[in-house]
């Protein structure tokens, strides 16, 4: 059988390991998307050097002296990474405590994951270090977004599901606007970390830059419509995987509006720059979700392919207890 699938509950509802698992997991993805958004802001805001030391702020836990909007985003941005690190670790913790309840594969993705935060942290400090060094700033991003994914991975395929067998190329359509979607971010993360935008509208300067990131857009947006009229096109496919489809389009929708209203101001608007990276690292999220749940789905149904004469003999036993 899948890994995927979650062995019987014998106990309450909530009580077994991988709820208490699938929990903790949601609600480290939920901080995480508030940590990137607070990095966003740190950066638009021209908060990034705020505190001039790491791990400390002024030589201090809380610099109550120093406080100011500048240094209470860096200083916060800090403590939520901290309190995710500390997460990070329980989460690895419980997978290896309960390893015998849980799939296989959990506690080494959980111990994926705090790789990914702890080296998140020594990243953090570089950007202070080293005075936000383009390279490693964008850098600092791009495992933030690779830990969200990771834990999104955990938490969706911990869900409950029983699929439909009806998703047909889905996955890998998913597995694709997914990977594309993270490889934009990461090319958004490297035209704010130049500020690119600026430097191409005031002197001509980092435009390819800058074009790179608007052109590079046709790709993730084929690809996550194709995900949407897919979906549309299989009335049998499961409700889930419909509605996070069309969640991903509207992201998009959302996502391209605001991309065109933050070329428009010049990065004027800072919430409007921020609410752009957020809803990115949101569309990349659900179309993470929607890619586990479909392959669960073709994995399901490959291996009830693969097995007729099981699935039958299960049945029959079935209905014969019946009576």
């Amino acid at each position: 059988m899948s890994e995927f699938v979650l062995q019987p509950q014998n106990e309450t509802v909530g009580s077994q390991p991988p709820d208490i698992i699938r929990r903790l997991v949601w609600k480290i993805c939920i901080a995480t998307l508030i940590l990137m958004a607070i990095g966003s802001a740190t950066r638009v805001m021209n908060a990034g050097l705020a505190c001039p030391d790491w791990p400390l702020c002024y030589g201090e836990l809380v610099p109550a002296k120093q406080m100011n909007f500048q240094v209470f985003l860096e200083w916060f941005h800090r403590l939520d990474a901290a309190l995710i690190g500390v997460s990070a670790i329980a989460l690895v913790g419980l997978s290896w405590w309960y390893r015998r309840a849980l799939p296989n594969w959990l506690p080494w993705a959980s111990a994926f994951a705090l790789f990914l935060i702890v080296f998140q942290g020594i990243l953090g400090g570089l950007t202070v270090t080293e005075l936000l060094r383009f390279d490693i700033v964008t850098a600092h991003l791009g495992t933030a977004l690779l830990f969200f994914m990771t834990l999104l991975v955990i938490g969706t395929a911990l869900t409950p599901y029983q699929g439909t067998g009806n998703v047909g190329k889905l996955p890998w359509i998913g597995i694709t606007a997914a990977i594309l979607v993270y490889l934009q971010s990461l090319l958004g993360a490297l035209v704010g970390s130049r500020w690119a935008l600026h430097q191409c509208l005031g002197t001509s300067q980092l435009c390819t830059v800058m074009y790179s990131h608007i052109f590079g857009l046709v790709p993730p947006t084929v690809a996550t419509l194709a995900v949407v009229w897919l979906s549309w096109q299989r009335p049998a496919l499961h409700p889930a995987l419909r509605r996070l489809a069309n969640m991903a389009g509207g992201l998009l929708l959302l996502q391209i509006l605001l991309g065109v209203a933050t070329f428009k101001l010049r990065l004027q608007v800072e919430l409007l720059t921020v609410t752009h990276q957020a809803i990115g690292a949101a569309l990349l999220g659900t179309l993470v979700a929607f890619s586990v749940l479909a392959l669960r789905d073709w994995i399901a149904n490959r291996e009830t392919n693969n097995h007729p004469i099981a699935v039958t003999v299960t049945a029959t036993t079935s209905v014969n207890g019946l009576h």
